[in-house]
């Protein structure tokens, strides 16, 4: 590595630290000017109960002090006490959402992104023949169809009506439609993506060049065009895994999985400001680290990018 790949390096690195901070501090204060005390709409629970309570999950101190301690707090990979699920640290609830939400999300971006490299290849090799047609009219199906209408109808269509596939995801072979269902759109997109850049390496002229050689289309494709095609999908890479990620948190409400979709929209209606707050900064984190690596991962690709 040179000295101005290390700049960059630290430079997006720093950007990245920065951005996480700024997420965290957000985060904290738009919560905390909430009026409501995360325990006042529990029944029961005199003056005295709720006072003793803010003191236990430290929300008497003053904002300041709340936002410095959670952030030493935060350092060392402790959200909290969850006032939702009492007993129960806010930390260990995420990890064990994430489980399911990493399988749907990293499996649902593998496969968006090998079939959609695939499918924009062979679209660009068969261009206006009825292939192509065929593809770019499935993928701006997909590109306009968001992801909980589609995954509504894998859940009417393959739960539902034909019984192929269980409705819920905690069952055996439960995560196939959720997976599905956050595939489709990032795989349209990337194929479209893949396309446009495959039409536009095979015009250069060292693939011309190539072809004048005599060079099998195989290797043409696979060892002189493919490598150059995918700066745009590393380019995606990064907003897609933010689509999937947020996309999820509706998809696993659909289908019932005990992911940190799932997590999230039940520690709001139990008030839980505490999980609020460490879904909230976990998935923004991710987001953010996943744009890194993007950001990263042009250089590896590409040499040849100037990184400024």
């Amino acid at each position: 590595m040179n000295a101005k790949f290390l700049r960059y390096l630290f430079k997006r690195l720093f950007m990245a630290v920065l951005t996480i901070f700024l997420v965290i501090a957000i985060t904290f204060f738009v919560m905390h000017a909430i009026p409501a005390s995360p325990f006042s709409s529990e029944k029961a629970k005199s003056d005295a109960v709720i006072a003793a309570l803010e003191a236990k999950y430290g929300f008497d101190k003053p904002v300041p002090v709340q936002f410095i301690n959670y952030l030493g707090n935060i350092l060392r990979g402790d959200f909290g006490l969850s006032t939702g699920w009492v007993g129960n640290t806010v930390s260990e609830l995420i990890m064990g959402g994430f489980s399911y939400s990493a399988r749907i999300g990293f499996t649902a971006a593998i496969i968006a992104i090998v079939l959609g490299v695939i499918l924009g290849s062979v679209a660009a090799l068969r261009r206006d023949k009825l292939l192509d047609k065929i593809i770019q009219v499935i993928t701006t199906a997909l590109v306009s169809m968001p992801s909980f209408v589609m995954a509504t109808l894998l859940l009417l269509l393959f739960a539902l009506q034909l019984g192929w596939l269980p409705s819920l995801g905690n069952q055996p072979g439960g995560l196939v439609l959720p997976v599905i269902s956050l595939a489709l759109y990032p795989m349209a997109y990337v194929t479209r993506l893949q396309r446009s850049s495959m039409l536009d390496v095979l015009g250069q002229d060292y693939i011309r060049t190539a072809k004048a050689k005599g060079v099998h289309n195989s290797k043409l494709i696979f060892k002189h065009a493919l490598k150059n095609t995918l700066t745009p999908v590393i380019t995606y890479a990064g907003p897609m895994m933010a689509y999937i990620l947020t996309g999820s948190m509706v998809v696993e409400n659909i289908f019932s999985v005990p992911g940190l979709g799932r997590l999230f929209t039940n520690s709001m209606l139990r008030t839980d400001y505490m999980m609020i707050m460490g879904v909230t900064i976990f998935l923004a984190t991710m987001i953010i680290l996943m744009n890194f690596l993007s950001d990263i991962l042009y250089k590896v690709v590409d040499p040849r990018i100037d990184l400024g």
